[in-house]
């Protein structure tokens, strides 16, 4: 587990999504892709290979990516094949805020 600083961008070790923090928790939380950890833009990943099945679902670039309680969200740069997860939990796209009806 490392400090997720707002700011950070990092990559999937096993695919080829790339995200930005929005919004982080204080404290050390484990963010991983595709089931492996993600590291630095700048850092050599030794996983290699493909995500696992159960965290296989995708990313969309431009999309941003929350938990339920809303402390984490990342921002996808470049999507790829492996699922978002922060601590365990599979993130998901946030939603969209309503625009305010133009009468």
């Amino acid at each position: 587990m490392t400090e997720v600083k707002v700011g950070t961008r990092l990559r999937s070790a096993v695919c080829d999504t790339e995200v930005m923090v929005i919004a982080a928790p204080a404290g050390d939380l484990e963010l991983s892709c595709g089931g492996s950890p993600m590291v630095g833009l700048d850092e050599e990943s030794s996983a290699g290979g493909a995500p696992s099945a159960d965290a296989a679902g995708g990313t969309q670039m431009g999309k941003r990516y929350t938990n339920d309680a809303g402390d984490i969200e990342l921002l996808c740069t470049k999507a790829g094949a492996g699922s978002i997860a922060a601590g365990g939990e599979i993130l998901v796209p946030k939603d969209a805020k309503p625009l305010p009806s133009s009468d």
